[in-house]
């Protein structure tokens, strides 16, 4: 078939041309003037066409392409027009509908934001093993062989040799991190950690905690106070304090709860401080000698304090969120109200 020919017929199929609907608008475009189109394809075959006759059938080529795309806009004007009756008018110009995009849990926001405090005075952050043996999680950490925390109610114990178990704290993590570095020391430890309890509005059998560990010489427990200070009021705000209780941990001596005025209520009393004014953040203490010995660090020389809380006590009393099990039903009402402080942080 002639290039002649061709033009004739395809005027003749503009001038036939109909649609009823934008998905048969969109499939004449393509098909007309699309890269693959039948208009784009003659002019291909018009570059091969003798020069005497370019000038003839050039004129009439383009007036072709001018006549395929006014018919284009009149039946996406039709179609337009029909729609707009029917009151399901598209506006093509309008952004494209895009899928909800996701944000960091509550969780991993407040665990980095105690991340960042620490490391403005010089913390590093350590790993471990979320399965641990019985030296890293217990015996280096000066707990009795008869120790309550070794029972079958508070551990997840795996099968299998050495006394395998779910890590029931990170302060597994400052064991691994004082046997391999020599002092001074000074990182934290987040991560998951186990517990075989009932699972309630105030407890759970998996919870993330971040452990703080200092190792120098001459560390005394007046630089813990202040550190406790300094974390309390980064996170919080200047306007609140801090108070220790005397408590007992098999690996510190002495031993502390440290308790933060209630920032809910502000000091009169409520549900959240029990009508105390005063919350538990977490619990710290100067290092037992015994810890730094059954590391390989003389307690002659050295000294240390640590401290652990939970994170996911923090963010209940960063976001008053009474109940821990919101955080693990990921129900995405409740996560989304965290997307802003997750562009924040």
């Amino acid at each position: 078939m002639s290039l002649t020919e061709r033009i004739a017929r395809l005027e003749e199929e503009l001038a036939n041309a109909e649609a009823r609907t934008a998905d048969e608008v969109e499939r004449f475009r393509v098909a007309m003037l699309g890269r693959n189109g039948a208009v784009t394809e003659l002019f291909e075959a018009f570059k091969s066409v003798a020069a005497e006759e370019k000038r003839a059938l050039g004129q009439r080529m383009n007036q072709l392409k001018q006549r395929a795309q006014g018919r284009w806009e009149e039946l996406k004007a039709k179609v337009g027009g029909e729609q707009e009756s029917d009151g399901l008018r598209i506006d093509t110009s309008a952004p494209a509908l895009t899928e909800p995009i996701g944000s960091l849990h509550p969780i991993t926001i407040v665990r980095q934001r105690i991340v960042d405090v620490f490391a403005r005075i010089g913390f590093t952050v350590s790993q471990g093993p979320e399965v641990e043996d019985d030296h890293h999680n217990f015996s280096a950490l000066n707990f009795p062989p008869d120790h309550p925390a070794r029972d079958m109610q508070d551990t997840f114990f795996v099968q299998g040799p050495g006394g395998m178990a779910l890590r029931t704290h990170t302060s597994s993590v400052q064991v691994r991190v004082m046997e391999g570095q020599k002092p001074p020391i000074r990182t934290i430890s987040p991560g998951r950690v186990y517990r075989n309890e009932a699972i309630s509005a105030r407890a759970h059998c998996m919870f993330h905690q971040v452990e703080a560990l200092y190792v120098d010489k001459g560390v005394s427990f007046a630089e813990l106070k202040g550190t406790l200070d300094y974390f309390a009021k980064s996170m919080f705000g200047p306007e609140v304090s801090i108070r220790l209780r005397p408590s007992y941990f098999p690996f510190t001596e002495p031993s502390a709860e440290v308790d933060m005025s209630c920032t809910i209520c502000g000091g009169p009393g409520c549900n959240v401080c029990k009508h105390s004014g005063w919350v538990e953040i977490m619990g710290c203490g100067m290092v037992d000698p015994a810890v730094l010995s059954n590391c390989g660090i003389n307690p002659e020389e050295f000294s240390g304090f640590a401290l652990g809380m939970g994170v996911e006590r923090i963010a209940q009393l960063v976001y008053r969120v009474p109940d821990l099990r919101l955080y693990w039903e990921n129900d995405v009402r409740f996560l989304d109200q965290f997307a802003a402080a997750a562009s924040r942080s």
